[in-house]
C-alpha cells in the first residue's frame, strides 16, 4: 500500500496576489477602503505624539472610527457601483 502525500496546485488555484487583482478589477473601491484604511492608521499614529492633552484610549477611539467609517464608505460605494452596473447598464434582452 502507497501513500502519495504529493499535492500538485491544479491550474485554477491561484495566488494571493492575483486574486487581489481579481477582486480590484470586478470592485474596485475595496482596494480604495483598504488603502484609505492604512492611511487613516498611519496618520494616526503620526498625530499621536501631537495629541495634546487628549487622553490616549480617546485618540485611539478616533482614530479607529475614521478608519472604520471610510471601510464602510467605501463599501457602500461599492456595492451601489456593482448594483449600477449590473441593473442600470446591462442591455435589456
Amino acid at each position: 500500500m502507497s501513500t502519495n502525500t504529493d499535492v500538485s496546485l491544479s491550474s485554477s488555484d491561484e495566488d494571493q496576489g492575483s486574486k487581489l487583482i481579481q477582486k480590484a478589477k470586478e470592485a474596485p473601491f475595496v482596494p480604495f477602503g483598504m488603502a484609505s484604511f492604512v492611511a487613516i492608521v498611519a496618520y494616526g499614529l503620526y498625530r499621536l505624539k501631537s495629541r495634546g492633552n487628549t487622553k490616549m484610549s480617546l485618540h485611539q477611539i478616533h482614530v479607529r472610527m475614521a478608519a472604520q467609517g471610510f471601510v464602510v464608505g467605501a463599501m457602500i460605494v461599492g456595492m451601489g457601483y456593482s448594483l449600477y452596473r449590473e441593473f442600470w447598464t446591462k442591455p435589456k434582452p
